[in-house]
């Protein structure tokens, strides 16, 4: 496949495949730069979950039609995902309601056998759903918690630095691989390799990183990782991979009748099916993508060249906007901003204006149909680590490989027309 620039990323069937980019309100269209904490979805994910809802709607575990097919979109959804994700099988995939959820279930079972004074290893650049649910369970069990900051040069988390917090009582540690504030990559497989050296379990949030980067988890070597579908482009789900090893010596928390088999031990209740059904739908969307960026070969294959695809379309735009916020005096950027550095970082960039709060900048945006976020967006730790005001927090604006120049441009421009206009 050949070097995919913005001029030769096929973005208009791209866009035609989501019918959420052709609303307007009030004959205004939208821009859609709201995606780390949500992207739009294709139609197809939407047939797939009103298909499911119209001809198959049941419960599992039946003799009869929908059941049955009802137990095929759950496999399916299984299947799909450890094939998104790189894993072994579908035994290594739980799904629920979102990551945060899952990470507060399953983190009663990693933690079940930690004794009083071991240590759970945080980074700062953690969103609260690999925060909370470690702070909680160390309070339920006597555990300490230890963090790990982020380097202000790199944005990163640095090897060095988690190295220097290590102890030989470091049961765990929780790992960002993009920052939905900074939008930096840490460098999971090297901070990985350092967490089991010092014989700590290494729990991974990948929720920013998969709608940009493809995950391999066999060659990162970590022991869960968590992500979150609908900042993928599908439904709005919660899944966890863990090593099928681990997951089978975890003790469950579930109801009697629950096979002890993974991923069903850390499945509670009857799932969303619908839902599920979408999710296989959004990763086949990832497929298709591939195959019409010029890529060949299994699902595998074909989502690895979406992504390299989708990246070489992204990048550009996103040091587009980066050039473009840095030109407006007054204007501090969260982040890497070195265009050399791209591949580093996600199309997640935040800023703040040095007179212009950033909820007035976000409501401009949003009355000319621009969706941006405002606050600190569940980067808690990072905010408060950057001496943020936490009622404030930044203007983010993270970009979607349906995003497009003329976008990015009239963004910049409403940017400038407000602090001109206030100022």
């Amino acid at each position: 496949m050949g070097v995919m620039t913005p001029m030769s990323f096929p973005i208009s069937t791209v866009r035609n495949r989501f019918p959420s980019l052709s609303v307007k309100d009030a004959a205004q269209g939208r821009i859609y730069l709201d995606n780390p904490a949500g992207t739009q979805v294709p139609a197809t994910v939407v047939e797939a979950i009103s298909h499911y809802l119209l001809h198959h709607s049941s419960n599992a575990g039946g003799a009869f039609r929908t059941s049955v097919a009802t137990d095929c979109v759950w496999l399916n959804a299984h299947e799909d995902m450890a094939r998104f994700l790189g894993a072994k099988s579908a035994a290594e995939i739980v799904i629920g309601q979102s990551m945060t959820s899952l990470t507060f279930h399953i983190s009663r079972s990693i933690c079940h056998d930690f004794r009083p004074g071991d240590q759970i290893v945080i980074s700062r650049m953690e969103h609260e759903g690999n925060v909370g649910p470690w702070l909680e369970i160390a309070k339920d069990k006597g555990l300490e918690i230890c963090w790990v900051d982020f380097n202000r040069d790199s944005w990163q988390v640095e090897a060095d630095d988690l190295a220097a917090v290590l102890s030989d009582r470091t049961r765990l540690v929780a790992l960002n691989y993009a920052s939905n504030m900074t939008g930096s990559i840490n460098d999971v497989k090297n901070l990985t390799r350092i967490a089991h050296q010092a014989g700590a379990l290494v729990f991974v949030d990948a929720v920013q990183l998969a709608p940009h980067h493809m995950v391999d988890v066999q060659a990162l070597g970590c022991d869960f990782l968590a992500c979150s579908s609908y900042k993928f482009f599908g439904p709005h789900l919660g899944i966890v991979w863990g090593k099928e090893a681990l997951l089978t010596s975890l003790y469950p928390y579930k109801g009697r009748c629950v096979s002890d088999a993974s991923p069903d031990r850390f499945e509670m209740g009857t799932p969303q099916y619908e839902l599920l059904a979408g999710l296989s739908a959004t990763v086949t969307y990832f497929a298709e993508l591939g195959a019409l960026c010029g890529g060949e070969g299994n699902m595998r294959a074909l989502i690895k060249q979406a992504y390299e695809a989708q990246r070489r379309y992204e990048e550009p735009l996103t040091n587009q906007l980066i050039e473009g916020l840095q030109a407006i005096p007054g204007v501090t950027i969260y982040g890497i901003t070195n265009p050399n550095r791209i591949a580093e970082r996600v199309t997640t960039v935040s800023f703040r204006h040095k007179t212009h709060a950033p909820k007035v900048i976000a409501q401009s945006l949003a009355r000319s149909g621009i969706h941006v976020w405002h606050g600190h967006n569940y980067a808690y730790e990072p905010a408060r680590a950057l001496n943020l005001p936490i009622d404030e927090g930044v203007v983010r604006i993270g970009l979607a490989h349906y995003n497009t120049q003329s976008e990015v441009e009239q963004t910049l421009e409403q940017i400038t027309k407000t602090i001109k206009k206030a100022g």
